[in-house]
């Protein structure tokens, strides 16, 4: 077995203000993307079916299809994507406020006309797919809000809570904004690869957190034992994740390559927020705060 050795630190060789500036600054990177996405598209992230409402078509691939596909309907696809593992083609079609059904007949016939052979339709209507966007997002506020609220009862301080809020924040936001740059769709899949983050940030936070608070030893001792154990687990899982991706994007299985690369980039936030974010704060609050 592969043992993953975790260096040392010397935390004093830098201020907290040096140890926030990288965290603060990919953050702030992280909020112009979501926010310039959303005044270009109006969404924070570029929405998947299940979420705008429309059709998709599973159309059988005999090698060009995909360049076909361009000139067979008479409205452009929003999204053409292969699927090698099921030599299949998904032509994905946004209804914004028509029917899905009467969209969905005349694609088909489109796609019959063009001698494509159609192996399965999907169809969501807009006020369907507007509920389920409403339920998403109401699932992962409160999940945020919940575990804000267990921070903040475990810790029943300020500052150390507000570090493992801030920094759980800063692990949703970053994958978001590394989403809208590689152009993975939000869809309940990658939702629920975000709500994993949540549960990936605290444990780490909190690790950290409670070695410091709770246990006996000096600050930089504490850390110390806390990165062994937090940086070891949160290493391992990256790795997982990436093989995930990598395996994923060989077999075509695009969920679960998104949800990996999502989970590695969340994973690499959480590296730096925890170490650096978190560090910081706790610091301050050990040597200048109210502790003082």
């Amino acid at each position: 077995m592969v043992a993953i050795e975790v260096p040392e630190v010397n935390y004093t060789d830098y201020s907290n203000r040096q140890l926030v500036a990288v965290p603060l600054a990919v953050l702030v990177l992280a909020l112009a993307i979501i926010g310039g996405w959303y005044v270009v598209t109006g969404a924070p992230a570029d929405l998947g079916l299940a979420f705008t409402g429309g059709v998709e078509l599973r159309i059988a691939d005999d090698g060009d299809t995909e360049q076909q596909i361009e000139t067979a309907f008479d409205r452009e696809p929003d999204s053409v994507r292969t699927i090698p593992a099921d030599d299949v083609v998904v032509v994905t079609f946004r209804a914004a406020e028509e029917d899905p059904e009467g969209l969905a007949e005349d694609l088909a016939s489109q796609a019959d006309a063009a001698g494509f052979t159609t192996e399965a339709i999907d169809q969501v209507s807009p006020s369907f797919a507007a509920d389920t966007a409403r339920t998403a997002l109401l699932g992962v506020v409160l999940a945020f809000v919940g575990m804000s609220v267990l921070v903040f009862a475990l810790f029943r301080t300020f500052v150390p809570s507000i570090a493992v809020v801030a920094s759980a924040f800063s692990d949703l936001v970053i994958p978001i904004a590394v989403m809208n740059l590689l152009g993975i769709q939000m869809t309940l899949g990658t939702i629920a690869a975000l709500l994993m983050i949540i549960g990936y940030s605290v444990d780490s936070d909190i690790l950290l957190n409670n070695s410091v608070l709770r246990r006996t030893g000096g600050f930089y001792e504490s850390v110390s034992r806390a990165m062994r154990t937090g940086v070891t687990m949160t290493l391992t899982s990256i790795a997982a994740m990436i093989v995930m991706a990598v395996v994923a994007t060989v077999f075509g299985i695009d969920l679960l390559r998104n949800i990996g690369i999502i989970l590695t980039v969340g994973l690499c936030a959480d590296l730096m927020n925890t170490y650096l974010l978190n560090v910081s704060l706790l610091r301050w609050y050990k040597f200048e705060g109210v502790s003082r």
